[in-house]
Order: structure tokens, then sequence, then C-alpha cells
């Protein structure tokens, strides 16, 4: 859960801007048409960790456990953030069924099981069951079984209401009134005073409408043994179009199997989601990129959007250019302090360091994403459609250098350096300088000089001394003083990237700090059993709930995992990636983006943070990202070759992966329980290097 803050030139006079869930300002169209809030929680999140989330862009619906639809809290079907049914509660003989279980069949649909007791009932046992299923798209299947001896007449009563309210006027307790039904067709209609619509159809037709109460009813007949459905749909009237899939389901694709079958299960779950968050650009429908989380971030957001897909890469470069185009469309050209930077909102950065700014990191993202891609197979015609965004984000970068020759944002007491903008910054210009020298383009050797010169600067005025071996500052002040607090944003100073030839760029850090940081990242002021925290637990400010002040970030953590195995510390690699799946199997295996930074006991549970997203865009390519790093693999689409580096100690046993993309051909691979890989499968004339 990035935190966001406007920025103050964007604020109007005298006027405060609502916020949405996530911290982003809200737009005056959503911040709906009811009464304010309770005085004292306006911006409180509902918690969503308990409910069940179907999600398949644009369309969503929240469910609790016992599957009826109350309206309460956020409970609801969405379509492109309107809420268009908010109640949908069941009777049957005039009670509400006992739900025995109520769970995730897939991404985007939940299933719930009951039983009625019925006036026929002989005993204890009921006889009568209903299963329910509610689909991410609004559909939901009602299906009653008789089990008695006789046939049943059952009456069947759903009542049904929505206040056509949008998400965040539903998360910040004003959604607005409930509207008043009207018949419509085999089912109801409501209207709300914007235009927009929302209409239930059911199957068969209801035998009763009564709209003023919002009801529908049947009386259906049940032989012994047999079983009825009743069929509702929920569509958008004019003002909205129904959902379209994506098409995802062949678009990523991969499968896990091993020693450990819950590597099985958290691929499976991390691939569901992300074709469930799949999202098109409304004016180029044919460009797919990953929204950031649901509920609350079902937009795109750059930075997240760059850095899953990065993450996805070994599953295909389709994402990843996607991503790609759609960001350049919003990078301005031209001259002047905002040219070839990505726009995006200030971003809370803990209790020590000033807002960031989530422009900045997509910016310094997107030359590096764009070189990997390459090196996965991207096509030639892809890549030089993106090569010049590719240098105009290279070009805003040397712009924003300050005289001391490190990258500076502003902040409140004047402008900060930060340790994690300076590792984005140096791979931007490593991976950049192979990217332009790959493409014949002009500035290679000056990227790759101005890299040298930061790892310089680096090693010497971001390292503080100690008893302890030292730790790298996460940022200088305006003043150049060295900021101390430790967390897990070092993990970034590890991840340097992939350059042709299968080669590591080098890092911002020494052998000497590189060992250090790495025992850092695997002690327990960092490494709370779960995954990384964000800040150390005995730093000043930690709080094991926020989200950059000590919660587990799981994007930080399969960064540190990644960049700990490339750089050969296995040890503490192999920790983070078993406290991170350990927590997975706890969540269920869909990972929410940030959980509570409490240490890990022999009894205890990872804890979910309550206003966390799930499933998160992030989170969930960051299984895939964590899993591919076992077998090391390393990439060179243009010169035909793959390396593997894989994992020696096999922290999970034998695994083995498939439905890989390497050249844009299948690629699988398997690492033995000695830690040996062997490619198993690959495109024709690829070679295995070294």
């Amino acid at each position: 859960m990035d935190l966001t803050v406007p920025s103050p030139t964007s604020r109007p006079a005298g006027h405060t801007p609502a916020r949405n869930p996530g911290g982003q300002t809200r737009p005056p169209s959503a911040v709906g048409h009811g009464p304010p809030p309770p005085a004292g929680r306006t911006g409180e999140l509902p918690s969503v960790h308990h409910a069940l989330v179907c999600v398949a862009l644009p369309g969503l619906a929240i469910s609790a456990e016992h599957g009826q639809l109350t309206g309460h809290g956020l409970e609801g079907v969405y379509r492109s953030g309107r809420r268009l049914l908010a109640r949908c509660r069941l009777r049957v003989f005039g009670r509400e069924p006992i739900t025995l279980q109520g769970r995730l069949a897939s991404a985007d649909r939940a299933r719930f099981l009951g039983v009625v007791r019925t006036p026929a009932d002989p005993g204890p046992d009921p006889c009568v069951s209903v299963e329910r299923t509610r689909d991410a798209d609004g559909s939901e299947r009602i299906t009653l079984r008789n089990a008695t001896g006789r046939p049943l007449r059952i009456p069947v009563e759903l009542a049904l209401g929505t206040d056509l309210a949008v998400l965040g006027a539903v998360a910040s307790g004003r959604p607005g009134p409930e509207l008043r039904a009207t018949v419509h067709g085999s089912g109801l209609r409501w209207s709300a005073w914007d235009g927009a619509q929302a209409v239930v159809t059911a199957e068969p037709t209801p035998e009763d409408a009564l709209a003023s109460a919002g009801l529908l009813r049947w009386e259906l007949e049940l032989a012994p043994g047999a079983a009825r459905t009743i069929e509702l749909g929920v569509h958008a009237g004019r003002t909205f179009r129904p959902a379209a899939r994506t098409g995802g389901q062949s678009l990523l694709e991969a499968r896990a199997e091993g020693d450990d079958p819950r590597t099985a299960k958290l691929l499976r779950t991390a691939l569901d989601d992300l074709r469930a968050l799949l999202l098109r650009d409304p004016a180029y429908p044919a460009d797919l990129h990953l929204a950031a989380g649901v509920p609350w971030r079902t937009g795109l957001a750059p930075a997240e959007a760059l850095w899953a897909a990065r993450m996805v890469l070994p599953l295909g470069t389709r994402l990843a250019a996607d991503t790609l185009r759609g960001v350049a469309r919003g990078v301005p050209a031209g001259t002047g302090p905002s040219a070839g930077r990505v726009p995006g909102p200030l971003r809370d950065a803990g209790p020590h360091l000033p807002p960031a700014c989530t422009g900045v990191e997509a910016t310094l993202a997107f030359p590096a994403v764009l070189a990997e891609a390459r090196l996965w197979g991207l096509p030639e015609q892809g890549l030089a459609e993106l090569l010049p965004t590719a240098e105009r984000c290279l070009h805003w970068l040397r712009e924003a250098v300050d005289g001391d020759g490190l990258v500076a944002e502003p902040g409140p007491a004047g402008q900060v350096r930060r340790a994690e903008t300076q590792a984005h910054a140096h791979r931007a210009a490593l991976l950049g300088a192979d990217l332009l020298e790959a493409c014949d383009r002009r500035g290679a050797d000056d990227w790759r000089d101005w890299a040298s010169a930061l790892r310089g600067r680096f090693r010497e005025g971001f390292w503080l001394d100690d008893l302890t071996g030292g730790r790298p500052a996460s940022g200088l002040a305006a003043d150049g003083r060295p900021l101390p607090h430790l967390g897990g944003a070092m993990a970034h100073l590890l991840d340097t990237g992939l350059l042709g030839s299968g080669r590591r760029a080098e890092g911002l850090l020494d052998k000497v700090q590189t060992d250090q940081v790495a025992r850092l990242l695997g002690s327990p002021a960092l490494d709370t059993g779960w995954g990384l925290r964000s800040l150390g637990a005995k730093e000043p400010g930690h709080n094991p709930f926020g989200h950059r002040a000590g919660a587990v970030r799981v994007h930080e953590t399969a960064v540190a995992v990644s960049g700990l195995a490339a750089a050969g510390y296995e040890k503490e690699a192999s920790g983070l990636l078993r406290g991170m799946l350990d927590a997975a199997e706890a969540f269920g295996y869909r990972l929410p983006e940030i959980y509570a930074g409490d240490q890990r006991t022999a009894d205890g549970a990872p804890v979910p943070h309550p206003a966390a997203c799930r499933p998160a865009a992030v989170a969930a390519a960051a299984a895939v990202h964590v899993l591919t790093a076992l077998a090391g693999i390393r990439p060179d689409a243009p010169a035909r070759t793959v390396a593997l580096h894989p994992v020696r100690c096999a922290p999970l046993g034998a695994i083995r992966l498939d439905g890989l993309s390497v050249a844009g051909e299948p690629f699988a691979v398997r690492v033995s329980r000695l830690g040996l890989g062997m490619v198993e499968e690959a495109a024709a004339g690829l070679q295995l290097g070294v």
C-alpha cells in the first residue's frame, strides 16, 4: 500500500482534497452524493482482509464469507469503480441459509455452500442445500438441491438493492441512500441522478417482482434428489460498458512443480491474480497493463506497473511492451524540468524521509525495463518504438543530477538524495548504456562513465562506518548529513539488473560493503521471519503496521531475495525466501502487498494490514520473481544465448518451471536438489551460455 500525498501545487486555495484508500487524492467526481461521514472517520479504510474479493477488472465483487450481500462496508458488485449491486440477500422458506463454507474458487469467482432447514426435515439433518457462485462480472448462480425422499415446493426470495455509489465514496463511509428500483424485463433496474444505471436480470423469470422493496420471488418445484438453478446477471446501463475480458489466460502462463508442493500453489495463485488485474488502455485497447491492486488502486500506477512487468519478464515480453507503451504516452516531450519524466504523485516515505515522487521511480525504471525486455526477447519493432522515450528518460536523469553528481528530489527542508533513488539511477545508466550501444545510439560510454563516478560518490558519501561493520545511509539531507536509519529499501542496492551476454551490472557497493548489507538484510533487525521490514525494529519511529515504517513489503523482500541470490549470498536469500513462502501459505497463497512487521514466533502467523491491497500486482509478480530467481536465468535473446546461475543450496529442494518464455519461444528449466540447473525446453538455436 503506497500511500501518496498530493503535490501542493495541485491543491486549489481553500480546498482540502478527499483521500481515497491508498492515500491518493480523489477527484471531486468520486466523492459521492451521500451525507458526510461521521466526525473523525474521514479517510478511515474498512478492512477487506477477511472478505472474499473476486477480481476480473474492471469487474469486482466483494463478499463476506457468508455469501449474502448486505450493503455493509464495501460489500457489493462493482464495474469500473461503480457499485452496481449493494444488496443480494437470499431467503429460502422465509429464512436465510446457514452458510457452512465460503471461499475463493479462483481469482474471479467465489463459492458459498449452505443448508436450509425445512418443515419437512425428519430430524436434525438438513435436507436442502444451497450453493452460490458469484463472479467478478456480477453473474451469480444459486443452486438448490432436494435430498429428501419427497417432492418439495420451495419458496425462494431475493432482496436486491443498490446506491450506484463510486468505490471511493463507499470506502470513506458516504455511499449515499439506496435507490428505488423499477421492474425491468425479468428483473429490476435502478437509475442514479447522474445517469448511471444498473440492471439485474434473472432466469427463470421470477413469479413475482416487488419493485418498491427490491424483491424477486419464485416457487420452485423440486423432485426427490433434483436440483434447480437461478441465474442472475448484473449489468451496467448506458453510462457504463460491460466488462471485457483481457485474454490474459494466454498472456501469463507458467507451471511449477518440485519437492515443495507450495511452489506450485504460489505460482498458480499469483498468475490467477495477475490475469485478474489486467486492464486494457481505453484509448489503445490492444495494450494491456496491470492495475496496482484491489480494491483501492484499480488504475495504472506507472512505477508499480513497470516493476510488475519487469518481474514477470520470464513469462514473456508482451506485458512489458504494452506497459512501456502506455507509460510512454504520458511522458512529456520538449524542454523544461518535467520533460522526459513520467508524471506521478508523491508517496509517503516513512518517518525519516520526505515524500517521494513515484514519477521519478517510474522514469528511472523505464530504460531498465526496456533493456531487460530486449534481452528476454522483445521484438525489434517494439524496441524501436520505445527507444526514443527511454532516451528522454535518460536525458531527464542527466538534468536531475545536482552539483555533487547525485539525483536529488525536493523535500520540505531542501533537496534530499535517497539511497534507493541512486540505485535506480545507477541501474538506469548501466542498462541504458547497454541498450544504447546495442541499438547503435550515441552516449553509451558517457553513461558508463557517469555510473562509475556515481559508484565512487556513493561508496564514500553514503557509507556509515561503525563498530558493527557499517551500514548505508538511507539518504543524504540537504546539508549533506547522512540519514542513518536502517530499512529494507537497501535491498535495491543489490538489484543491479541484466546486461547482454548474461552479465550482471556492477553494483553501487564494493565487496566489503556488499557483505555487510547482505548480513544486515538477513539479521533479525530487518528479517521478521516472514519477510523484510521496511524499517529496522530498533529504529526510531518503528511501527510494525507502518507501510514504510516497519511493515513487510513483499516487493522489497522479493528484490532482496533475487539480489542476494545473484550476488552469491545464498544463506540470506534462502532465509527470506522461505519466510516469504511461509507467509504466502498463511495468506492462502494470495499475498497482500504489505503485512505487519512483527517478529515471527513458533506459534505465530503473519498479521494482515487492514488497508493493504489484496490481490496486488507487485505482490503477485514477486512470486514469479523469486521462483524464477532460483534458476538464475540470464538470457540474451539477440545473441541467441541463455545462461543459468541456479541457487546452489536449493532452498526448496528440486524445482521445475515450465511455460516460461525466452526469445519468444517456450522455455523450461529444472534445478536439482544439488543445485544443478538444466534447460529442458528452449527455442531452436538458443545456446546455453556460461
